[in-house]
């Protein structure tokens, strides 16, 4: 099974530790949050990993050269514009065109213990063209499922006005938590081009028909790693051992 880590943002909320180094590289208890996520998807038995890089894309790949790639094979995608999470799928997408099964998407700036494994089960079992981690949980944005948990639309805060791709007389709200298990199929589904969201993609796909279905995580330990805050969070978490 392969794998594309998120890695090439700026990083501008976890500025001054951004000013020198690409997000991925910023650290938790002593180490890089790319080194976290290769580890976590190590452990799941991934062993070729694709990771996008822009901000101070240089010092991602002299890093990944000098832990010799965690023990995997990884290649980067290096991007001139940054192009969002459609964007670098798409541009990273001939790393999974031969792919025979379902390949993961995972956030470097999220920390958590979600299993794997299960979630992909779960996509196999439903047949799923792509399914997505989420929680219960509040956020500045929402997805919205159906009573089948299949994407059928995404809400801004907890009052704003819905947009629907798929109609349902039941609308769960749920809050994305950054991992994605998709099948090859959908990369010759992408018609967007140039820069844009996954997410809208995963809509305009959900109101043609396609299964975009959810992952309920709420047992889960996750923590997004986007701030200063958050991240001393996480390390208080980890010397908890909260995150197993």
């Amino acid at each position: 099974m392969k794998a594309m880590v998120l890695a090439a943002g700026l990083g501008t909320r976890l500025r001054p530790l951004t000013n020198d180094r690409p997000k991925a590289l910023v650290e938790i208890d002593g180490h890089a949050l790319l080194e976290i996520t290769l580890t976590r998807l190590r452990h799941y038995g991934i062993k070729e990993v694709i990771v996008n890089a822009h901000h101070f894309a240089d010092r991602m790949v002299e890093f990944l050269r000098e832990h010799e790639n965690f023990g995997m094979k990884v290649e980067v995608s290096r991007e001139d514009v940054l192009l969002d999470t459609g964007g670098g799928l798409k541009k990273a997408g001939w790393f999974f065109q031969d792919a025979p099964e379902p390949f993961l998407l995972h956030n470097v700036d999220v920390l958590s213990n979600i299993d794997l494994a299960r979630m992909v089960d779960a996509h196999r079992v439903t047949g799923a063209l792509a399914t997505l981690a989420v929680q219960d949980r509040e956020t500045s944005r929402y997805l919205l499922f159906d009573d089948r948990t299949l994407l059928s639309g995404r809400r801004v805060g907890k009052t704003g006005e819905p947009e629907i791709a798929r109609p349902s007389t039941t609308q769960q709200a749920f809050a994305f938590a950054g991992i994605h298990v998709i099948s090859p199929r959908l990369l010759n589904l992408i018609s967007e081009e140039g820069i844009f969201s996954i997410i809208d993609v995963y809509l305009r796909l959900a109101a043609a028909g396609e299964k975009i279905c959810g992952f309920r995580a709420d047992q889960y330990y996750w923590r997004d790693l986007g701030t200063p805050k958050n991240l001393q969070q996480a390390e208080k978490d980890l010397a908890e051992k909260l995150v197993l």
